[in-house]
């Protein structure tokens, strides 16, 4: 879906950090309106997406985890996310090598998004805290 001043987020946007690497699929992704505007919306990104979320499933492992944040990270990402729905938190890594885990009744800012943005933790996952 696109957002106002050509920002855009999806769900499964397809990226290759690398022109030698696979292509490979985001859970969900942002791309600012400049890096939107340097690709064609019906070819997969090159570099990786301006942050990258990735939903912890029983399939990941940590080692493939580790692997794509740090492709992303050295390849166009400012952030990469895992979201962890059992435990309902993020972890969020910067292309800075700071890495934070904020959890359920935290927010997180969102520096890609301007001055002040920040996400609560639970409205991630759709609910309050329990």
């Amino acid at each position: 879906m696109s957002f106002a001043m050509g920002r855009m987020a999806d769900i499964e946007m397809p990226f290759r950090a690398l022109p030698e690497h696979e292509l490979r699929i985001a859970d969900v992704a942002y791309l600012s309106a400049v890096r939107n505007s340097e690709f064609d919306a019906a070819d997969y990104i090159c570099g990786a997406p301006d942050l990258v979320v990735e939903v912890l499933s029983p399939s990941n492992t940590a080692s493939e985890l580790l692997d794509k944040e740090s492709l992303c990270l050295e390849n166009g990402a400012k952030e990469f996310w895992v979201v962890d729905p059992i435990r309902r938190q993020a972890k969020v890594s910067t292309v800075g090598g700071r890495t934070q885990t904020w959890k359920s009744g935290q927010e997180i800012p969102l520096p890609l998004f301007g001055a002040g943005a920040r996400l609560s933790v639970d409205a991630i996952f759709g609910s309050t805290a329990l």
